[in-house]
């Protein structure tokens, strides 16, 4: 049976835009009969995964993900001195094994013979570009930049052989946490170790607005008293609850078993997730926070979200203390009807000062 990471945050926002949606508000949902707000997992997973701390705590073990791998081939070989129509055509031959191509229709491909070089190039480069967003593992980069290289000295079209570019199994943490899928390649598909709840806000939420100016520095107001710039945003506060699972094991089997690297790629996850904001509208709200309660549970009972502690939304004006009150109480209540839910269990606590983050990363790496 497998081995699971639980992850119960209660992380307080001030202010704040961290999320929008397609209008630019705060992202929202209804729980519980009344509109909270939300931050997706998505915007979560890629703020932990592109930001400083997790890079350097697993250094060359992060994965890229991009549709533009073709492109930057194609930059390669032109700087090694391949000639253009080969580059694109060598580009095109190592960028297709990720995916299938972007193309250009029969009349934009007509329309090109009319272009001069200079505006000819930016199109062609359209089809160096894989229609989906592929996640490269560092093996994977490694390997095409090794048959650049060898192309490139060789002046050789690539074989089969070559093309061989994809890797099922790889050392990239970001991939084995996250997953991958590949359309045209399902034999080379990495499932998800890491499941990643919407953060939700605890109690009932309002969206305000905020109308704000900007003072052009050069107007003396001799003849326009007026702003010169004027604009309005949407923000709100709030106190999210998170909740993040880990399948230890499937961790461990992604990472090609080398447990070393799953329990460095474990502390680096939680870590982030108890210390990095999304990036939305920061520079307008500098809204950084750290999770002020963080509760760990290790087992290999079936998972469970704590989020029915908050189907009531909490209210009061404690609400950082009623939360943690109410996970407490939820987290007994289960236990009492269920059984035991953990083997074992750490938890931190920002208000009274227990606990630690190093005790929290301590019990999920820990050998069970």
């Amino acid at each position: 049976m497998s081995s699971f990471i639980q992850l119960h945050l209660l992380t307080s926002y001030p202010p704040a835009n961290l999320n929008r949606d397609d209008l630019g508000r705060p992202k929202t949902a209804m729980m519980g009969g009344v509109p909270r707000l939300r931050i997706s997992s998505q915007s979560l997973k890629r703020a932990w995964r592109t930001s400083d701390g997790f890079k350097q705590a697993l250094d060359a073990h992060v994965g890229v993900r991009t549709k533009s791998m073709g492109v930057e081939i194609y930059k390669q070989f032109i700087e090694k001195g391949v000639a253009h129509k080969k580059a694109i055509d060598w580009s095109q031959k190592i960028a297709s094994q990720f995916g299938k191509l972007k193309t250009l229709s029969k009349k934009e491909k007509e329309h090109l013979k009319d272009l001069d070089d200079g505006e000819k190039k930016p199109k062609e480069m359209v089809e160096l570009e894989v229609e989906q967003l592929v996640h490269f593992s560092q093996e994977e980069q490694d390997a095409i930049n090794q048959l650049i290289v060898k192309l490139a000295e060789t002046q050789s079209e690539p074989d089969k052989d070559d093309l061989g570019l994809l890797r099922k199994t790889h050392s990239a943490a970001d991939i084995a946490l996250f997953g991958r899928m590949l359309a045209s390649s399902p034999a080379f598909n990495t499932e998800a170790a890491a499941q990643v709840a919407h953060a939700i806000s605890v109690h009932k939420v309002a969206i305000e607005d905020d109308f704000f100016t900007a003072v052009d520095d050069l107007n003396n107001g001799e003849e326009d008293m007026g702003a010169g710039h004027m604009g309005e945003t949407e923000f709100a506060a709030g106190l999210f609850y998170l909740y993040v699972c880990i399948n230890k094991d499937l961790l461990i089997e992604n990472l090609n078993n080398d447990i070393a690297l799953a329990n460095k790629t474990l502390a680096a996850l939680i870590e982030c997730a108890t210390t990095i904001a999304p990036t939305g509208k920061q520079n307008s709200f500098a809204s950084r926070a750290r999770a002020s309660y963080c509760l760990c549970e290790a087992g290999s009972q079936q998972p469970r979200s704590l989020s029915v502690a908050f189907l009531k939304p909490v209210s009061g004006d404690n609400l950082l203390n009623t939360a943690i009150e109410s996970l407490d109480k939820t987290v007994k209540n289960m236990d009492a009807v269920y059984g035991d839910c953990a083997d074992r269990r750490c938890s931190m606590n920002v208000l009274s000062g227990e606990g630690s983050l190093q005790a929290i990363i301590q019990c999920a790496t820990q050998d069970d």
